[in-house]
């Protein structure tokens, strides 16, 4: 199943499965384009991974690291599936980031690696928008990567058996495609960084962990249309301005 959340063109928020005769809910069947996306899921927090692609790694200048590199977006952050992202208007440069998001489905702590897959919910689209101007400045990163709506995401939570483990992983802008890769890439497998942060961190239903991005990180333009395609899941699309 493919769960999205939305509002009816009646203002009421649903949760529905999308198919391909629209999104079902309360024994209804909604118009994708008559209904406005919601985020599928309100995290507590995402929790993001640095330099987890190779390709990534090397074209920032740096190794991928010997433990994942972890750090916060708040709530704040998120926007959805459709929506107009009005960036800061003080930074030069801010990229795109096509990242595959898991989905937290229960309270947990001390997970293993090998218990992980209890953990997941399911899998979504995100866009890790980066303020590169002020992330090369800071060492936490607030202004770099938590500014409002920097976390598009969505446009719906798939079920995991849905997304192959060789998964292919795209962002396109305008239609050109920037970032091109598969999620077989990751240097640290969804497991492993959810045994990586619930070491530290307690990790709630509804919690996003954003894996990280692939080679081809690019800045936007006002009026970019920006979208982020993950196998099994669908395309995230939202519109950048500036």
């Amino acid at each position: 199943m493919r769960t999205a959340r939305f509002r009816d063109p009646a203002g009421t928020v649903r949760t529905g499965e999308w198919t391909d005769d629209g999104l079902l809910a309360a024994g209804e069947t909604y118009d994708v384009d008559a209904v406005e996306f919601l985020p599928p899921v309100s995290p507590s927090k995402i929790v993001c991974v640095g330099l987890n692609y190779a390709d990534h790694a090397a074209e920032s200048g740096n190794e991928v690291p010997d433990r994942p590199l972890l750090f916060l977006k708040p709530p704040n952050t998120l926007s959805a599936h459709g929506d107009t992202v009005t960036l800061p208007t003080g930074p030069d440069r801010i990229d795109h980031e096509a990242e595959l998001g898991v989905v937290i489905g229960q309270q947990c702590r001390n997970v293993d690696a090998a218990d992980a897959a209890d953990a997941i919910a399911g899998y979504t689209c995100v866009n890790d928008l980066s303020n590169r101007d002020d992330q090369r400045r800071e060492q936490n990163w607030v202004r770099g990567k938590a500014f409002d709506n920097a976390a598009p995401i969505g446009p719906v939570v798939a079920d995991p058996d849905l997304v192959p483990d060789d998964a292919t992983i795209e962002c396109r802008v305008n239609g050109e495609t920037r970032q091109s890769s598969s999620i077989d890439a990751l240097s640290f497998s969804p497991a492993e960084l959810i045994a990586e942060v619930t070491d530290l961190i307690t990790l709630e239903p509804g919690d996003v962990i954003a894996t990280g991005t692939p080679a081809g990180v690019s800045p936007l333009a006002d009026g970019d249309e920006v979208v982020v395609e993950i196998e099994g899941i669908g395309a995230l699309e939202t519109t950048v301005r500036r």
